[in-house]
């Protein structure tokens, strides 16, 4: 099967939420970036630069567990790192804002 190639994000993001259709997977990954933006705060608040290969390590594990066990699909991060980082942060807004049911429905993806 051929590599999809995207000329921008807009092209990019219905690609990722169709990587992302399992709801634990998306709940792993809205832990896994809650648990990274709290460790890169406390890396700026303890000066520790050491802080920040934690708030990776946190955020990426989750959401890999997330791809391995309940999406069974291999995280986008390997091939599309910038789009994807770009997206793991505006999948965590609109869940956080409740919002993403409306964006997953408005791109006719299937929810499970």
């Amino acid at each position: 099967m051929a590599e999809p190639t995207f000329h921008s994000f807009e092209e990019f993001w219905p690609y990722y939420l169709g990587e992302h259709r399992n709801a634990r997977c998306r709940q792993l990954h809205f832990v896994g970036t809650l648990i990274a933006l709290c460790t890169l705060i406390t890396s700026v608040l303890q000066q520790n630069i050491q802080w920040v290969l934690a708030a990776m390590l946190s955020g990426y594990s989750c959401a890999w567990v997330g791809h391995f066990f309940f999406e069974r699909n291999r995280p986008a991060t390997f091939k599309f790192p910038l789009y994807s980082f770009l997206a793991d942060w505006k999948m965590f807004g609109l869940m956080a804002q409740g919002k993403l049911g409306a964006e997953l429905h408005r791109l006719d993806l299937s929810q499970e």
